[in-house]
C-alpha cells in the first residue's frame, strides 16, 4: 500500500463553459480520491485530489482523455495531504 498523496493539477485551455468540473467531479466518483475541482479567475481550472498516488493518475489521465478537445496542457505539485476533504466536490 503507498502512501497518500496531494496533487493539485492546473488546467489550461478551453477548460471554463464546457462542463469540464462536472465531467471531473462525475470521474472522480470512480475513483478512491477525495478533493475539489473549481474555476480560477484566470480561465484555468484547479482540481485538487488527495488519495493513492495510482488511483490520482489514473483520475487525472481519465479527465485528460475525457476532455482532450479542450485541455491544452496541464501542470501539477504534490505535496503531503493534509485530511481536510471528505469526499470529491465542485468547489466556487
Amino acid at each position: 500500500m503507498s502512501a497518500k498523496i496531494r496533487r493539485t493539477v492546473l488546467f489550461n485551455g478551453r477548460v471554463q463553459g464546457v462542463g469540464f468540473r462536472y465531467t471531473a467531479k462525475g470521474v472522480a466518483g470512480g475513483f478512491d480520491v477525495v478533493g475539489y475541482v473549481r474555476n480560477l479567475p484566470d480561465g484555468r481550472v484547479e482540481l485538487v485530489a488527495e488519495g493513492e498516488e495510482a488511483e490520482i493518475n489514473e483520475l487525472i489521465e481519465e479527465i485528460r482523455r475525457k476532455m482532450e478537445g479542450f485541455v491544452r496542457n496541464h501542470t501539477t505539485f504534490d505535496s503531503p495531504p493534509t485530511g481536510e476533504f471528505l469526499d470529491f466536490r465542485i468547489s466556487h
